[in-house]
């Protein structure tokens, strides 16, 4: 744990927080000792990250409009943005997993490493507070955050082409997780979104995030064929 606090830049005072954000499901379900994964974790740092996030760009591109720091805030906290980051400091190599999850690629999955970046971070939260988990967030996307505001890097954000399109008749989009299938390894997700009660869309992806993305684009596609 020494060498890769060095590579957060962060001592922890608990470094138990930290061994929970780096237990993936598999290895809690294998070891009965190991009561907790990273989920909960995970869950939290996608918060805080938002915060900070949010924050920082409000803050240093003043003359962005709403919707700009809402695409520019969704490439940053995008699933490829943090697994780059998670590959940059190397935690693939420090998770937690059953033999089975580490022997089908578990360590270079976008989406486990994404998670578990969204773990440090909360569990740096929780042991530092607010002012710790900011200076890391904004220290691991420094680089990132250069490459957006130069216009580069930055991914089709569906979701917030969506949530434009519905706002300009009043509506509301909200996205509901429906399915859950295949193995830890291999699962896929089923999301559907709605726009005032009305189902839109279905999207599936390897995470959740995806799947929001793919449900999202769909709806463009269903709602812009009307139009045309």
């Amino acid at each position: 744990m020494d060498e890769l606090m060095k590579k957060l830049g962060y001592t922890f005072k608990d470094d138990r927080l930290l061994k929970t954000a780096l237990t993936h499901s598999s290895y809690a379900n294998e070891n009965k000792k190991v009561s907790k994964s990273y989920e909960r974790l995970e869950f939290l740092g996608d918060s805080v990250l938002s915060f900070v996030i949010s924050t920082h760009i409000y803050n240093n591109f003043t003359e962005l409009p709403e919707g700009g720091l809402s695409k520019m805030r969704a490439a940053l906290v995008c699933e490829r943005t943090l697994a780059s980051c998670a590959e940059g400091l190397g935690l693939g190599d420090y998770i937690f997993f059953s033999k089975g999850e580490a022997m089908t690629g578990g360590r270079t999955r976008p989406s486990i490493l994404a998670d578990v970046f969204e773990a440090v971070i909360a569990a740096i939260y929780l042991d530092g507070g607010i002012t710790c988990a900011e200076k890391f967030v904004l220290k691991s996307l420094d680089a990132s955050i250069k490459m957006v505001k130069k216009g580069k890097g930055v991914f089709k954000d569906y979701k917030t082409e969506l949530q434009e399109e519905v706002q300009q008749h009043e509506g509301s989009v909200d996205y509901v997780s429906v399915k859950e299938e295949g193995p830890e390894h291999l699962k896929v997700f089923t999301v559907e979104v709605f726009s005032d009660g009305k189902c839109l869309a279905s999207g599936k992806g390897r995470s959740k995030k995806d799947a929001e993305q793919d449900a999202a684009k769909k709806a463009l596609i269903k709602l812009r064929s009307k139009t045309d």
